[in-house]
């Protein structure tokens, strides 16, 4: 696993790997698959492209099967020529970049839905609760135009327009300003699309300016730690979720998650845990179709393409031209107690 354990992202990072290891554990402690146990390694790339490609290939050197949970869309690019070279799959990356998907990436396998399509979910629960002034904000990136046009397409499906489109840069957001003024246009809603830490700042600055507006924003910020930072004006706030309720039994995933999670001494999870719960079952169910008793990347890879996956509730069908994965969206609330409600 090659991700940001350190840096803006580390929070939402970490949790996923737990919910990665979680079922690793469960799966090692009844003999692995294939007689193997299942080693999570990880790489810190300190979320930059950069650090992610040359972490890539150490990992690709030592003989990792796989890798998985990339996050970013920068990051995730950047592992395209390692994954390559090295035949090298990567499984459920944490990003909906539409440039990771169209056209197909022989050795990317999807396993959330797009950020055009929560975009346009997000959009459409606004639209839903009887909203009309609507802006986007959106940082300045390939991230940020790509979420950006499918909360467009949302208000289309919704006959609206954005009153206002507004860019502002990854590295210095100051929103402060923009805020101000969305504040004295009395716009009801903003959709908030950019990283963790940019977020936190716009709706901080949002809520000094005295404005009520709804904020909705997208999956990449359902962690307890974007609500840590938050504080009280987390509450309210919509956040798209990519994957079932976490709390719902009703769904066999979750039920199964819970289950091993309150075994492991955890009460409860959150939505990054449960998307690395996902990706892990995603690994060993692939594991399992593998011919032989050998495990190899290339076997591996063969057990992929053209498979049919219940991961429990949710269904997953590779082909050669497909490896989009769910298409499974959702909005939350960040309710009183700072956790996310559906």
């Amino acid at each position: 696993m090659v991700a940001g354990f350190s840096g803006p992202v580390a929070g939402i990072v970490q949790e996923s790997a737990e919910g990665a290891k979680l079922y690793f554990d469960a799966i090692n402690a009844q003999g692995g698959v294939k007689g193997q146990t299942i080693e999570l390694v990880t790489q810190d790339d300190k979320y930059t492209p950069a650090n992610a490609a040359a972490a890539a290939k150490t990992l690709a050197g030592q003989g990792v099967l796989a890798l998985m949970l990339s996050r970013g869309t920068g990051p995730t690019e950047a592992l395209l020529p390692v994954l390559k070279e090295n035949k090298l799959p990567l499984l459920a990356p944490a990003t909906g970049a539409i440039s990771l998907r169209d056209p197909v990436q022989p050795w990317v396998y999807h396993l959330r839905a797009s950020h055009q399509k929560e975009a346009e979910r997000a959009v459409r629960h606004l639209a839903g609760i009887g909203v009309k002034r609507i802006t986007i904000v959106q940082v300045n990136d390939d991230f940020g135009n790509d979420a950006g046009k499918g909360a467009i397409k949302g208000l289309d499906d919704m006959k609206l327009r954005a009153l206002s489109h507004l860019r502002f840069d990854r590295n210095k957001p100051d929103l402060a300003p923009t805020m101000q003024a969305i504040t004295k246009a009395g716009i009801e809603a903003i959709v908030l699309i950019g990283p963790g830490y940019a977020v936190v700042e716009g709706i901080n600055a949002l809520r000094a300016a005295g404005s009520t507006a709804h904020v909705a924003t997208l999956s990449n910020n359902a962690s307890s730690d974007f609500v840590k930072q938050l504080g009280e004006n987390a509450r309210g706030t919509v956040v798209t979720q990519l994957f079932p309720y976490e709390r719902s039994t009703a769904n066999p995933m979750v039920r199964e998650a819970l289950g091993l999670a309150k075994a492991a001494g955890k009460s409860e999870l959150t939505p990054a845990q449960l998307e690395g719960f996902a990706a892990a079952k995603l690994v060993v169910e692939t594991l399992k179709r593998v011919n032989g008793k050998e495990i190899t990347r290339e076997g591996f890879v063969k057990a992929l393409d053209g498979a049919r996956i219940d991961l429990g509730g949710l269904q997953i069908h590779y082909t050669d031209k497909d490896h989009n994965g769910l298409e499974f969206t959702d909005v939350s609330i960040v309710g009183p107690d700072g956790k996310f409600w559906r």
